[in-house]
């Protein structure tokens, strides 16, 4: 399931989404002062806690007639945040021919985007990730959105950006818990999809500023257009994208955003990997303890498998059946399999017994 193929010169990569509303993804460093926007009316959205040197670059690149600074992480993505970020757009009058950019982490471009595809019933948006875990997963693909008290995510729309750029100098400012953290995603698509993915993410070369990281980031992104080129609605293969983040999504909710989402997926593809082996799956549960030893997520608060079964059942790959799982056969073999009860309740206690001993 690789994606397109990623043309290369110097240190940048593009990747090309394709499917019904296509776009380009370009990785490399420097790139934040070089964007290109083609509108007149641009309104800028960017998490407040973003380093002013960004800022100030895009700004210069974009000339954004309004900037609109929200909350850092998942704070910005309520539905009171996303209203004010609206009458701040319909006060600066941008037209419908004018352009949204987001800038920052996953959840500013998750809120930057549904903005654009609810203001004016929808305009132009542009991504400018700043993190790893934006750029590999929550800049391409055109899932937009905010979440509920009930779930993350249950808010939103498909709206495609017309171009990403991913600038990976902006990755030396996030400490090392954090770059971590956004490794999930790349992991991920080493499990589903592309196995070369999964020594190159933990190896020590994979860093800010390291050797291999435009590449690693690149092909991780690959792997996501591919998919999403294909199924850009999530009616098939694109559900395989949301390996680990059935219980990775609860464990966000029933925290409280306590555990970060990368963290979380860590965690829940580690309980993927446990009930695909529980079904008659090959064993991969050594790459997903191999891949929580690396990234040394926060250690869980107590939880029960009761606590965070009724977030699991709200998932959005649940249909009029229950709940489905995306489980693995083997190494890039995805598939969406219903698990029994007692089979999620005795694998989450095994798994929580497993990953408070690492």
């Amino acid at each position: 399931m690789p994606g397109p193929a990623a043309p290369t010169w110097g240190n940048v990569r593009q990747i090309e989404v394709g499917g019904g509303a296509s776009y380009r993804v370009t990785v490399g460093a420097g790139l934040l002062g070089q964007l290109h926007v083609p509108h007149r009316h641009v309104a800028l959205i960017h998490p407040e806690d973003l380093p002013p040197a960004f800022v100030a670059q895009v700004q210069a690149s974009v000339q954004p007639v309004v900037t609109i600074p929200v909350p850092a992480r998942d704070d910005c993505k309520t539905l009171t945040v996303l209203a004010g970020v609206l009458s701040t757009l319909a006060a600066a009058n941008i037209p419908r021919d004018g352009a949204v950019v987001g800038l920052g982490g996953g959840a500013a471009t998750d809120l930057a985007g549904f903005a654009a595809a609810s203001y004016l019933r929808g305009v132009a948006f542009y991504t400018v990730p700043t993190t790893l875990l934006g750029m590999v997963d929550a800049a391409v693909g055109g899932k937009t959105g905010v979440n509920l008290p009930e779930g993350k995510n249950l808010v939103g729309a498909f709206w495609p950006p017309q171009a990403v750029w991913c600038d990976t100098d902006t990755l030396a400012t996030l400490p090392s818990a954090v770059f971590r953290e956004g490794a999930a995603e790349a992991y991920k698509h080493g499990l589903i999809a592309d196995p070369s993915l999964l020594g190159r993410v933990t190896s020590p070369d994979f860093h800010a500023g390291g050797p291999t990281l435009e590449g690693t980031v690149a092909d991780a992104i690959a792997v996501k257009a591919g998919v999403v080129t294909r199924d850009l609605t999530e009616k098939g293969e694109r559900a395989f994208l949301n390996f680990g983040h059935t219980l990775a999504h609860a464990l966000e909710a029933v925290t409280h955003h306590a555990i970060s989402h990368g963290e979380a997926v860590g965690y829940g593809m580690h309980y993927a990997a446990r009930l695909s082996r529980a079904l008659g799956g090959a064993d991969l549960t050594e790459h997903t303890l191999t891949f929580l030893r690396w990234q040394r997520p926060a250690p869980l608060p107590p939880l029960t498998y009761d606590d965070a079964a009724p977030y699991m059942a709200r998932d959005k790959k649940a249909d009029a059946d229950g709940v489905r799982f995306v489980l693995l056969r083997d190494l890039a073999q995805p598939y969406l399999g219903r698990v029994p009860e007692p089979v999620l309740r005795a694998e989450f206690e095994g798994w929580q017994a497993e990953v408070r001993g690492l």
